[in-house]
């Protein structure tokens, strides 16, 4: 067998592999039933990928018209377990700055050269903090960074000249999320090695900060639907309805 021949005999296996432990993991999950959280956690745990630690997200539809700049979620929220993941921090900053934000713990500092790095394609980087003195440099970069979601802004506190607050913040586990242009947030709840319990506990901090976040305009159901998956696992739907004791055990 030739060696383009031997590649897509393996590509095809994995496929096909692939294919029935998808249909094998989607028939633990009953499609008709809105999951209890620590019961949707439960059931992850025992689904996806055993070969790495698979970020565990959740994904809210709420009933938002996000064309209406009212209706538009962005903020920023820490979770009461960590998401199991550090995020690495850009600064743009100058002068006593600099010092201030590599002391926090900033993976990158620097103004104008990092700017011309990033127009020519680098994004090693999760999150960018500027100080107001530094969005002449940083304003450019908003055709490359806002579709990213990692253009910096004074709402979610990564415009300010307190960069090490900033920056310790982010580290300590503080991130942002907002709704995407059909109404839905993401949030990566966590690790596949965390405890249903402590997912479930992430899940209900979450499930609250966008309950309080709901805009005073927003008209009709405003949490449609909410579902949690692993980054190769099927989807598990949560009863939008249970709004407290999310890490206990529901009572048959």
């Amino acid at each position: 067998m030739h060696h383009k021949e031997h590649t897509m005999a393996e590509a095809t296996a994995v496929r096909r592999n692939t294919s029935k432990r998808w249909r094998e993991q989607s028939a633990k999950v009953d499609r008709t039933v809105d999951y209890h959280p620590l019961a949707a956690f439960e059931l992850l745990k025992e689904l996806g990928s055993d070969k790495f630690d698979e970020p565990v997200e959740v994904h809210f539809k709420l009933g938002l018209d996000v064309r209406k700049a009212d209706q538009m979620l962005r903020s920023t929220t820490t979770l009461p377990n960590g998401t199991g993941k550090s995020s690495s921090v850009l600064v743009f900053a100058q002068g006593e700055n600099v010092a201030a934000a590599e002391a926090a713990g900033a993976d990158f500092v620097g103004g104008d050269e990092l700017a011309k790095k990033i127009e020519g394609g680098w994004f090693d980087f999760d999150v960018v903090v500027a100080t107001p003195d530094m969005m002449a440099v940083v304003g450019r970069l908003g055709r490359v960074l806002g579709p990213r979601g990692k253009m910096p802004n004074p709402k979610t506190g990564t415009v300010t000249f307190d960069v090490k607050n900033a920056v310790e913040s982010i580290k300590g586990g503080k991130f942002e999320y907002r709704t995407d242009r059909y109404g839905i947030v993401h949030v990566v709840l966590g690790r596949k090695s965390f405890s249903a319990a402590q997912l479930a506990q992430n899940y209900g901090a979450m499930y609250e900060e966008i309950s309080k976040a709901k805009p005073s305009s927003a008209k009709g159901r405003y949490i449609q639907s909410i579902a949690v998956a692993t980054t190769q696992s099927p989807g598990i739907s949560i009863d939008v309805s249970i709004n407290q004791g999310f890490d206990e055990v529901p009572e048959s």
